[in-house]
């Protein structure tokens, strides 16, 4: 079968146009070229629940079911086999996955129970790493121009992955920024790699031998027979997480600046509502990683062969006329049944670190900042070229502070540290640190 492909300048510029003729031209299941790989993209709203619940046992994460690439006929060099190479829990199904998955619950739990001081900890490190943030990136002066999505909305949930792992402050600078660097998937992405996976072993072997209050800790606890190699390849999960919670805290920064409804819902403390419309109407995690068909399964307009890889629409599903023609757009409330944070055997153990982390930002922002106004008009903001994110490369805004800020008698630090720097330790107005000569040297750059 002829197929054209997905990642197109129209499916760049606006993808629900491109979703829109797909439906109209295959129905809810369409067969696509995904950079030289064939596979099926389901649109469907129902059809992709179905995959994702998996309640027949149809569907399988694990790649060796992939059967292209079992017969060589996946390049080598496809710039997305390294997705599907680090074989953990995101990739795996039945008891290893379950075992996998209760270590994760396990850990985060003392992170996402605001009844547990780690909790507590946590929420009010996040505060100080948003405000540390827009301290530096308005160090400038009370108004002038920023890249919100470079000097605050992906910085700031890598800060808190860091301190959630448990690294070194100086370590953990480091691991940040090849984080950025691998996330980006630039010419250094596998360097960046290479030297991530080696921290994340490192620092495994030392939780071994002394555990602390974090999450690799709790980790080891919750499954003491993890390999090095093990959880290493886990801890890599978590970044991903957190680049997501980036890409969801611009997309609700540019919602609430675009809709003067959504301003003032943010205004009278409705930030979580917002998180889960823009969740619904914009989620940044627009397509799943493959799911592989057991067998030969009847899916919309076509038999999908078993082996074969599907890969699930989000976006697509979530403009699904039989899901969003049911939706009442102007209810208070939206609808929780969507599927930003997956379905199933591998939904979003994180979901609550997450929205956490989003409304914590949206509210400093707005808190911070009196005035915030696109720097471009909506249509014209450059986006992220990937097959899996709907992510902003830059959102360029102009802001006006709200008054001169003083940080609480709480130490200062740069936001990397796992604990709060002591007192009287350079904070970011004078660290001369790596990340946020950084981030300074984008403020400087403008």
């Amino acid at each position: 079968m002829s197929v054209e492909p997905l990642l197109t300048r129209d499916y760049a510029a606006d993808p629900a146009l491109v979703h829109e003729r797909l439906r109209g031209r295959y129905g809810p299941v369409a067969p696509l070229d995904l950079l030289g790989v064939p596979v099926w993209f389901v649109l469907g709203y129902e059809e992709a629940l179905n995959v994702l619940q998996n309640s027949g046992g149809v569907w399988s994460k694990r790649v060796d079911r992939w059967r292209a690439n079992a017969e060589g006929r996946v390049p080598a060099d496809w710039p997305l086999l390294p997705v599907f190479q680090i074989n953990n829990s995101a990739f795996s199904e039945g008891a290893a996955q379950r075992q996998l998955r209760a270590a994760w619950t396990h850990a985060l739990a003392p992170f996402q129970d605001h009844s547990r001081p780690q909790a507590q900890l946590l929420e009010q490190a996040i505060t100080r790493y948003a405000d540390d943030l827009i301290g530096v990136l308005s160090e400038g002066g009370a108004t002038g121009f920023a890249d919100l999505a470079a000097q605050y909305a992906r910085p700031l949930p890598l800060m808190v992955a860091n301190r959630m792992l448990g690294f070194a402050a100086a370590r953990g600078e480091e691991v940040v920024m090849d984080i950025w660097r691998m996330i980006d998937a630039g010419p250094d992405a596998a360097a960046a790699f290479e030297r991530l996976y080696a921290a994340m072993t490192e620092l495994a072997a030392t939780k071994r031998e002394l555990p602390g209050d974090d999450l690799t800790s709790y980790m080891i606890e919750a499954k003491p027979d993890f390999t090095l190699d093990e959880l290493a390849r886990e801890l890599l999960m978590l970044p991903g997480l957190l680049d997501f919670t980036a890409s969801l805290v611009c997309n609700v920064v540019v919602e609430a600046v675009s809709n003067p409804e959504v301003r003032a819902s943010l205004s009278v403390g409705a930030i979580d509502e917002t998180v889960n419309r823009v969740a619904l109407l914009n989620p940044p995690m627009a397509n799943l990683t493959f799911r592989f068909a057991k067998t030969d399964v009847k899916m919309g307009n076509y038999t999908i062969a078993a082996g074969d890889p599907v890969m699930l629409s989000v976006a697509g599903a979530h403009a699904d006329p039989r899901f969003a023609g049911a939706l009442d757009q102007q209810a208070i409330r939206s609808t929780r049944a969507h599927l930003a944070w997956g379905a199933g055997p591998h939904s979003c153990l994180g979901q609550r670190l997450a929205i956490q982390i989003t409304t914590i930002a949206v509210r400093r922002l707005f808190s911070r900042l009196s005035k915030i106004k696109l720097a471009l008009p909506s249509d014209q903001l450059p986006w992220r070229p990937s097959p899996f994110m709907r992510a902003l490369r830059s959102l360029p805004i102009q802001y006006e502070l709200a008054e001169p800020y003083v940080p609480a008698g709480d130490g200062g630090g740069t936001g990397v540290a796992a604990q709060p720097a002591p007192a009287g330790e350079a904070g970011p107005a004078t660290s001369r640190s790596g990340l946020w000569s950084f981030l300074r040297g984008l403020r400087r750059g403008r």
